[in-house]
């Protein structure tokens, strides 16, 4: 007997809508080959929100989403013909709906997967040997804590302007992200790399002390630290080296980015942000994509990609997940290329048809 599931779907702005529509093939595609029932309730977020309510999320939405197993989001925002949004304060322009989801949610793992596929590697700009070798790790990020969300000040101290960002963790929230990143490196390779800055900072001793402390309750995974500077060198020198990488939220920001630099094809990369116990809400690292909005030309695999990983952390249906991520990397291997991914000898196809042959492939 398959299971019944409801998830809400946030299309968005820009190219949202129609990367949305292709994942929710593939979801529907799912459940007729597995007899699950997914049911969908569309809200609104970001501009379009904005044009119809003035508000990039509305209580109402935010009420909706909470009621839901999971969420799939599009993409919100972008600026070609529509700087009206920008105009307006932070607090409502779209990429606060974001912020606001997040927090409303409770969503405080960030999940990023950086995938090298082999039918992708001539865009990877890592030296040949690092490319063939191939890689794939997801940096698991605390984000609603740390030096993003602590005091802050500027005032004049002696006539000197001087400013205050305070950094702090306390052992629950850095339990609470250790766990999620040894249970998700579990469904993987069971190898975490806990990154800190311990010989400097005491919030890193800390994170250290308590993640090794989670580590005991996971003997089947290997846990190892490391500094972040060497982390930073040891993802452009031999990215193969991870599965896990666990963090904090600030070296986080800034290691997943160069993670999914070094794929070379943004397109691909989907992402997850969880609460406590199974809840999630997925979508693609890339933006809204404006100029290429309504056009049919977007590379939907990202959100594909995103809906199994839902499937995967907010479902637990290990095996539905591997089937969506086997269709695209077929697909990838039988020359199928969205715009942004194509090189010559490959096949270019449509946002659409991307969506239709990664289903034949479930």
């Amino acid at each position: 007997m398959g299971e019944r599931k409801k998830i809400v779907t946030i299309p968005g702005d820009g190219i949202g809508p129609e990367i949305v529509r292709e994942a929710r093939k593939v979801l529907d595609k799912v459940c007729e080959k597995y007899g699950h029932t997914f049911h969908y309730e569309d809200i609104l977020m970001g501009g379009c929100s904005i044009d119809a309510y003035g508000v990039p999320l509305t209580e109402e939405a935010l009420a909706t989403a909470k009621a839901a197993d999971a969420v799939l989001l599009g993409a919100v925002g972008g600026i070609v013909g529509r700087d009206s949004w920008y105009e307006l304060p932070p607090n409502l322009r779209p990429e606060a709906g974001l912020l606001a989801i997040r927090k409303g949610l409770g969503l405080f793992a960030n999940l990023r997967p950086a995938k090298l596929y082999s039918e992708l590697k001539e865009a990877c700009p890592l030296r040949e040997a690092s490319a063939d070798a191939g890689f794939d790790l997801v940096v698991v990020r605390e984000l609603t804590g740390g030096l993003y969300f602590g005091d802050r000040k500027t005032e004049e101290v002696d006539g000197v302007l001087t400013a205050t960002d305070t950094l702090v963790y306390n052992e629950n929230e850095i339990r609470r992200i250790a766990v999620k990143a040894f249970e998700t490196a579990r469904k993987r390779r069971k190898k975490v790399t806990s990154v800190d800055k311990a010989n400097v900072l005491d919030s890193s001793r800390l994170w250290r002390k308590v993640t090794a402390e989670v580590a005991k309750d996971y003997p089947d995974v290997e846990l190892s630290d490391m500094l972040v500077d060497n982390c930073a060198m040891q993802l452009v020198k031999d990215p193969s080296q991870f599965d896990v990488i666990l963090t904090e939220n600030m070296f986080g920001d800034i290691l997943s980015d160069e993670a999914s630099m070094i794929t070379g094809s943004i397109g691909m990369l989907p992402s997850a942000s969880l609460a406590e116990g199974s809840f999630g809400l997925y979508e693609p690292s890339h933006g809204a994509a404006p100029d290429i909005a309504g056009k049919n030309l977007a590379n939907p695999l990202a959100t594909i990609l995103s809906a199994a990983m839902l499937l995967r952390y907010s479902f637990d249906m290990d095996a539905e997940a591997d089937a969506v991520e086997a269709a695209v990397a077929q697909v990838l291997k039988e020359g199928y290329r969205t715009g942004d991914i194509f090189s010559e000898g490959c096949t270019k196809v449509s946002c659409s048809e991307m969506g239709d042959l990664v289903c034949e492939r479930i």
